[in-house]
């Protein structure tokens, strides 16, 4: 039960960013501690599940969240393109909670995600939350995307998917510490394929070790987990049970 082997950078174009620097299959890619991975031979950017106007989804049937998912989401992917200057965006599925949340979006917020459009491509991975796409933003639409020997999709698909970039399970790592127990959310990988964690603010986390992972990697895998400034490697040995 051997970890994948990993190197640490702790600064990324140009401002220090904690992120863990591995590959999958051939390509190099960086988990970001906002929980977003970067592929810089492509120049892309890629988040997924941001699951914007959740708030507004659960105060219609009654469950009053504070608005302000959709605001808070959206800042930290600006601060993300404005870090990086990707040349391309890729949005990885259930970028909108439901089918009618682009209906919802605050005209501002809307404002926002057509200049996340400007001078760069903005694809939309397709999701179950959001299976119609957006209808009135700028970007592609599509099912899957290759890049740089890798396949971006949604949701993980069963069996040994070589160089598969997926979210979809929401991963989060639990870990038992001295002072106690930290759960954060959390990349997953083997080297053979990546799933990240949900970059939307009210997106919850489902532990690696549950059952939904089960048969997905080839090797016990390592966990990227989400700090304040820097991803944690966290081998398999270490993780445990929610």
């Amino acid at each position: 039960m051997n970890d994948v082997s990993v190197t640490f950078s702790y600064a990324f174009a140009g401002s220090p960013c904690g992120g863990l620097r591995t590959r999958v299959r051939s390509a190099e890619v960086t988990m970001r501690p906002s929980g977003a991975l970067w592929v810089e031979a492509e120049r892309a950017l890629v988040v997924a599940d941001l699951h914007l106007e959740k708030g507004s989804s659960y105060a219609a049937r009654g469950q009053m969240l504070p608005p302000y998912d959709t605001r808070e989401t959206l800042r930290r992917l600006e601060a993300e393109t404005a870090a990086l200057s990707p040349q391309v965006v890729v949005l990885l599925g259930d970028t909108f909670h439901d089918r009618r949340a682009e209906a919802r979006l605050a005209e501002d917020d809307a404002a926002r995600l057509r200049t996340l459009a400007v001078g760069r491509t903005l694809v939309w991975v397709i999701g179950n939350h959001d299976a119609d796409g957006p209808k009135a933003l700028p970007g592609e639409a599509a099912d899957e995307l290759d890049l740089c020997g890798l396949r971006f999709r949604h949701e993980p698909q069963a069996g040994a998917q070589p160089g598969e970039v997926a979210g979809h399970l929401h991963p989060a790592a639990k870990v038992r510490a001295p002072r106690g127990v930290i759960r954060r959310r959390c990349f997953v990988t083997d080297g053979e394929r990546v799933i990240l964690p949900a970059f939307g603010a009210y997106a919850g986390g489902l532990n690696i070790r549950d059952a939904a992972f089960a048969g997905l990697f080839v090797r016990p895998p390592l966990a990227g987990a989400l700090g304040p400034q820097a991803v944690r490697a966290i081998g398999w040995r270490q993780l445990t049970d929610d």
